[in-house]
């Protein structure tokens, strides 16, 4: 992953790789996984990047409001058990 200007750091450093992969996640929901290069997003435009950055904030939003309402949060795999 580029660093380039980046000065945001995660609280939680061992989530790192958690967040790399939910941001791609978010970046497929929004429809912009087949321009992403590798892991440059240069050429991505302002607009579709703050598309994944909403995407994934509205999604941290709702699994925390579920949590405060005692729901299990959703996720996208499914376990048997």
């Amino acid at each position: 992953m580029g660093q380039g200007q980046k000065k945001n750091k995660l609280l939680v450093p061992e989530a790192n790789k958690a967040m790399y992969q939910f941001k791609y996640e978010m970046a497929n929901e929004v429809g912009i996984s087949n321009q992403i290069q590798g892991d440059y997003w240069g050429h991505i435009s302002s607009r579709d990047c703050g598309a994944v950055g909403g995407a994934m904030v509205r999604r941290m939003i709702h699994q925390y409001q579920q949590g405060l309402a005692g729901q299990q949060p959703q996720t996208t795999t499914t376990t048997t058990i």
